[in-house]
């Protein structure tokens, strides 16, 4: 599989995952992919876990809801899961550093919950790429993530040819 085929295949499952977004005027659906390869770059990747906003309690945003189900994995589970040479255990922080995420939108990097953004909580996962949909627009506030991103050394892919219907994802409810 090429990889553009690879980006439309990740992308398109982060779009089905801002489609179970429940809608509200005031906060945008998102859906985010992690996908990991690991522990050779030639492994096929594997769906590490799946985020949608507000997926789970406490107003959460896709990339930290995709994060938070990755951390409920076990040891085991992530090396069953990656197929690890001689099943020895992984932790998420071995694995974190070979993730691609997958975004319909540009992760947050100011929230007006007061919540922690997901451009930092990106950053101190020391995730390897972020593939991104569609740039937040700014109907909420100034999103700087991919800046945020890029300054702390994680690569930054803008999917070009999906911005409007990530958009269009993103504003159901408006």
């Amino acid at each position: 599989m090429s990889s553009a085929d690879e980006h439309l295949k990740y992308l398109r499952l982060a779009i089905d995952e801002a489609e179970k977004c429940e809608p509200t005027p005031t906060a945008f659906c998102v859906g985010c992919v992690l996908v990991a390869r690991y522990p050779e770059q030639t492994s096929p990747p594997v769906v590490l876990a799946t985020g949608y906003s507000r997926e789970l309690p406490g107003n959460t945003h896709a990339e930290a809801n995709a994060l938070a189900k990755a951390q409920s994995l076990l040891p085991a589970d992530l090396s069953t899961l990656l197929n690890a040479p001689d099943k020895s255990p992984l932790t998420l922080e071995d694995v974190l550093p070979h993730t691609d995420v997958y975004t319909t939108m540009e992760p947050c990097s100011v929230r007006t919950s007061g919540l922690a953004p997901c451009a930092d909580a990106l950053v101190a996962a020391r995730v390897r790429r972020c593939l991104i949909g569609v740039g937040e627009p700014d109907d909420f506030v100034k999103c700087e993530g991919a800046t945020k991103l890029i300054d702390a050394g994680v690569e930054v892919i803008w999917l070009r040819g999906f911005e409007e219907e990530c958009l269009a994802a993103a504003r159901r409810g408006h």
